[in-house]
């Protein structure tokens, strides 16, 4: 409906000799203002040579002999805004089409694209940390709205299974001179959590002792060579059972990954790179990668004083982060191609991430042009203290694991405990964290509540899950007294709801335009609360009623858009309740 009112708008300023410059076309604060508000008039002035509005009676006049089905009233406000109120008949048109249409609300702005989405990527030997739930969250949701939006989409993870965490937890594996392959035969989850605790004691051993810390030093080296049997073995063990133990917890979150990249195999790609590049000769007497004191950097600062220097290939010869990462966006682009290429990490990383990105524009323009990352700030508890229910340092792992026991105590206490299974009680435990994350805007930290994301009347993951069941209940219950739907809307009022329906497609739009998914975990909470507030006031399960059938339309409609905002989010819908 939007793009046809702009298509309108379009056409009348044509009609008044008017280039049709960009202009904005949104949704009123206020109701009251109608259903779409525009500032043409005022973005076009200057070019008409007109005052506001003055121009903007000009424009309505046009548009008054071309409303058709579409517009009811257009009026006129402040300077030279005008708002639109639809027909009756739109709406009845958004309700049929969220009852039929499986795409309803999707769109094509990413039509024809490939599109990358890199995100999570935990590390073997090391615990899956509330960063890469984060991450994960975030991620998966992209995913989703970018292909709801029209692209492929693969869906990347890039792990560090080489480099000096490996080399910690390994040389403390070896300290405890235990029967490792043994200790959680048939438990990765297990043995992964015993891996990151020798991570975090060989961490702690590495920070206070100089003469330990030699010998971590040389066992990553050692590591990296491959020389030694019983390492290797080590390795390979604790590798393949950390990444078994990852993919129970991308499986619990609904994450299924096309492509997995790790450091082993893109350091040597990064490093071949960097040393092509070396010495180089660019415009203005510049180079890409240099020498410096046995090492090679890349003096960003040259290319944009806000930047700085950073070593690709340090003085011992060994690819950094830097480089590895030249060499996962070479692997990248050779291997997919993609038209972009979406990263997600901590903010921590963002200045790191953009002197690579430098140092790739110098090397292929077109790869860097291509690129963007998406940063996320940390997860903070509102108590303050960051421990698990057992009283453990929080993990990303523990904390889904907290989410569920909360959830289940929850469901323990009420009459029909037996309905809800345990697979519904992990759904709503995760569907709570997940929420948490989603809400708020991508960049900043986000404040974590445990009662309060577990909430079934609130701003929160369970209160969204909750409303589709309920949807579905009223459903059950309206079609067994004989009301039957009806897509045929009564005249009257258009209500708050049905305006709510109205605007899916733009919020997906956006936030598939944006990369920003809380634009639709926002607009769930609006819809839910509209459709709360007019279930209250609103029989539906009225065969006498003749406006039954289509409340019952209304009520659906609800619920397939809801369902909808739920997985772009990642949510999975729980049976029971």
């Amino acid at each position: 409906m939007k793009d046809q009112l702009k298509q309108k708008i379009t056409e009348a300023l044509n009609n008044l000799g008017i280039d049709a410059a960009s202009f904005s076309l949104d949704r009123p604060d206020n109701a009251e203002h109608g259903d779409y508000s525009t500032n043409v008039a005022l973005a076009t002035a200057k070019q008409a040579g007109k005052n506001p509005r003055a121009l903007a009676e000009e424009i309505v006049a046009e548009l008054e002999n071309n409303k058709g089905d579409l517009i009811s009233k257009i009026e006129i406000a402040g300077p030279g805004f005008i708002n639109f109120f639809f027909t009756e008949n739109v709406f009845e048109t958004v309700i049929v089409d969220a009852l039929k249409n499986e795409q309803f609300g999707a769109n094509e702005l990413f039509a024809g694209k490939k599109v990358m989405v890199e995100y999570t990527q935990p590390n073997p030997f090391k615990p899956f940390h509330i960063g890469h739930l984060m991450s994960n969250a975030i991620g998966e949701a992209i995913s989703r709205v970018v292909e709801f939006s029209g692209a492929t989409v693969v869906r990347a993870n890039y792990q560090g299974d080489v480099g000096l965490h490996v080399a910690k937890s390994i040389w403390q594996i070896q300290k405890k001179n235990s029967d490792y392959k043994t200790l959680f035969t048939n438990d990765p989850s297990k043995a992964a959590e015993w891996i990151g605790q020798c991570y975090s004691e060989g961490s702690n051993a590495y920070d206070s002792d100089e003469s330990i810390k030699a010998e971590i030093d040389a066992l990553n080296k050692i590591i990296y060579e491959k020389t030694d049997a019983e390492v290797n073995a080590i390795y390979d063990w604790g590798r393949a059972v950390t990444l078994e133990a990852f993919e129970i917890i991308y499986a619990k979150l609904g994450t299924k990954f096309d492509q997995y990249f790790f450091e082993s195999e893109m350091a040597t790609v990064g490093a071949q790179v960097v040393r092509e590049n070396t010495g180089k000769s660019l415009p203005a007497g510049r180079q890409v990668f240099e020498e410096s004191d046995g090492a090679i950097v890349f003096k960003a600062e040259n290319y944009d004083p806000k930047l700085h220097t950073r070593v690709f290939i340090s003085s011992k010869g060994l690819p950094m982060y830097e480089a590895k990462e030249i060499g996962l966006t070479m692997t990248k682009f050779e291997k997919y191609n993609p038209d972009l290429s979406i990263v997600t990490t901590a903010i921590e990383q963002g200045e790191y991430m953009k002197v690579v990105r430098k140092a790739i524009e110098q090397i292929n323009p077109s790869f860097a042009e291509r690129m963007t990352h998406i940063t996320h700030g940390m997860m903070k508890l509102a108590t303050g203290k960051m421990s698990s229910r057992k009283g453990n340092v929080i993990t990303g792992e523990s904390l889904i694991a907290d989410s569920i026991e909360s959830v289940g105590e929850i469901m323990a206490a009420r009459e029909h405990k037996e309905d809800v299974s345990h697979a519904d009680i992990e759904k709503i435990g995760i569907g709570a964290l997940k929420y948490s994350i989603l809400k708020q805007e991508i960049g900043g930290d986000i404040i974590y509540d445990p009662e309060t994301s577990i909430s079934f009347d609130g701003d929160a993951g369970p209160y969204l899950q909750y409303m589709v069941v309920r949807i579905e209940s009223i459903k059950r219950k309206a079609e067994s007294v004989g009301v039957t739907l009806s897509e045929k809307r009564n005249a009257g009022e258009v209500s708050p709801l049905e305006r709510e329906l109205l605007y899916f497609a733009d919020v997906v739009h956006r936030a598939a335009n944006d990369l920003r998914p809380h634009h639709i975990a926002q607009y769930a909470i609006s819809l839910s609360r509209a459709f709360s507030s007019f279930y209250e006031s609103t029989k539906v399960a009225d065969p006498e009623n003749p406006e039954s059938g289509y409340r019952l339309a209304l009520v659906e409609a609800t619920g397939n858009v809801l369902t909808k905002c739920l997985e772009l989010l990642g949510i999975k819908i729980p049976e029971r309740m």
